[in-house]
């Protein structure tokens, strides 16, 4: 069975061997991601986000989506600027912020995951396996946070 791994809001950063997938072409699929994600439960193995999150209004079903589509144990890659700097607020079309503390209501076992994602309808269940914030020119602070999909 051939492995599926997609490069999300790839813009002109197609990279072989994943499905490079965004909005408008030249992509490889053409899919709006602020909507449910053509792709089977429990089909993909690696997802890499490398500067999309910010640009889809929902977190949660971001999260969910990413890890719905994700087999046991998959990789979810993220890269995304921080409110910890001015790139969160830069892009005029960043529609959501994201700090580290973001992703405690998406880890396993984290407190706040645990105590709100019944009301707020968390599915996604991650374990953190790898985290880098670093500073660029501008006041710009990224997040790479890399997660397992625990189901």
């Amino acid at each position: 069975m051939e492995e599926i791994r997609l490069n999300l809001g790839c813009s002109d950063r197609h990279l072989p061997g994943y499905i490079n997938i965004d909005r408008v072409k030249p992509a490889d699929m053409i899919m709006d991601l602020a909507w449910p994600w053509n792709f089977e439960e429990s089909s993909v193995s690696e997802i890499l986000a490398y500067d999309i999150i910010e640009h889809l209004p929902d977190k949660i079903l971001t999260m969910n989506q990413a890890w719905r589509a994700l087999k046991p144990g998959g990789l979810l890659d993220i890269d995304v600027p921080t409110t910890d700097g001015r790139g969160a607020w830069q892009d005029p079309t960043h529609v959501s912020y994201w700090n580290r503390n973001s992703f405690f209501y998406f880890t396993d076992g984290d407190p706040n995951r645990e105590r709100f994602c019944e009301a707020y309808k968390i599915r996604a269940r991650f374990q953190v396996i790898d985290e880098k914030t670093t500073g660029y020119p501008d006041s710009v602070v990224k997040l790479r946070i890399k997660l397992r999909a625990v189901k």
